[in-house]
């Protein structure tokens, strides 16, 4: 009986691989949220099913992810399978917008520095510390991080991507924290790494032209064409459907004995990220 947790299930991905991981009926799926009333009720009315279980937990607020493994051990009998690190902090301000186009805004550009840094890096150790322990009673012992592929340095610099600073230094940072995770606890069995989900168009959105600024059209437009240039074969964002079946695929083939700990891939399982 596989047993999953899932951080920010509200919606997007995190809502997707609850809705395909609870296909399965004899897997737990538990998603962590901040508004866990309003989830419940999605989840009731889209999805319908008993083997999900919604529970509050918030990457800013330590305390509420306490409370979260504390309740997981209650529902999974002190176990866990498989954590996803799905929550993320994805900022409204610096969107495709680069750092040297908010010198003008210092205090907005550290303010969101500061939230990105707080949410993806120091919230996910924090629910990386408190879920090991059930982590270390679990069958399969897979800690993943959601990334992105932007946050690989390679990639930066070959096709010169300089958008989205706060949310991507924040993500490559998470990175290496994983990478340290995997240092500590890989002679223990546990399996810690990063995928990133590709390009995905959540909730409908369209990623490149939705509720952008002039300058955000601009540089999205530069970025996509990017993009292109180094995957000809790109087409545009994919769908969570398309990108929960590909990240899972990955997951379940990864292991410790292949070489996976520590390790940033794609949701090809490679490092091509489009």
């Amino acid at each position: 009986m596989p047993s999953y947790v899932i951080t920010g299930a509200s919606r997007g991905l995190g809502f997707e691989f609850l809705r395909q991981l609870s296909e399965d009926p004899a897997a737990v799926v538990i998603g962590l949220v901040r508004n866990k009333d309003a989830t419940e009720k999605r989840v009731s009315s889209e999805i319908g099913r008993s083997n999900i279980h919604i529970l509050h937990g918030d990457l800013e607020d330590y305390k509420s992810l306490k409370k979260a493994a504390e309740d997981t051990a209650k529902i999974t009998g002190g176990s866990l399978d498989y954590l996803i690190a799905n929550g993320a902090f994805i900022s409204g301000k610096s969107g495709f917008l680069t750092f040297n186009d908010l010198a003008d805004d210092p205090e907005g550009l550290e303010e969101d520095l500061l939230k990105s840094f707080k949410t993806n890096v120091v919230g996910n150790i924090h629910l990386f510390n408190y879920f090991l322990p059930l982590i270390r009673k679990g069958e399969a012992k897979k800690v993943i991080s959601i990334s992105t592929g932007i946050a690989d340095y390679d990639l930066v610099r070959d096709i010169e991507l300089d958008t989205s600073g706060a949310y991507t230094t924040s993500k490559a940072a998470l990175n290496l924290a994983v990478v340290e995770y995997h240092a500590q606890f890989h002679n223990e069995g546990i399996l810690f790494f990063s995928i990133s989900p590709g390009v995905v168009a959540t909730d409908g959105q369209n990623v490149a032209t939705d509720n952008k600024s002039e300058k955000e059209l601009e540089n999205s437009q530069k970025m996509f064409g990017k993009f292109a240039k180094y995957a000809p074969h790109f087409k545009g964002p994919i769908t969570p459907e398309e990108s929960v079946k590909l990240v899972m695929k990955v997951i379940y083939n990864a292991s410790l004995e292949r070489g996976d700990g520590g390790s940033f891939v794609s949701h090809l399982g490679t490092r091509q990220w489009l």
